[in-house]
């Protein structure tokens, strides 16, 4: 998925519903200037849902 993210920004965000976002990013991932930053915000975003989903593993598993 990673890969995905560095590659086809636009595509991770779809593949996660994120479907706003997605046309969002590939307005920005158009322009070959706008490609890196696209790129880079798909991995930021991509850690950080899975950083809130382990996240809300450990909050679970706390309460039982």
């Amino acid at each position: 998925m990673t890969l995905i993210a560095i590659f086809f920004p636009c595509i991770s965000f779809l593949l996660r519903g994120k479907i706003f976002t997605s046309i969002i990013c590939l307005i920005l991932q158009i322009t070959l200037i706008g490609w890196v930053p696209a790129a880079i915000w798909a991995v930021i975003s991509l850690q950080n849902s899975r950083a809130d989903r382990r996240n809300n593993k450990l909050i679970k598993a706390m309460r039982k």
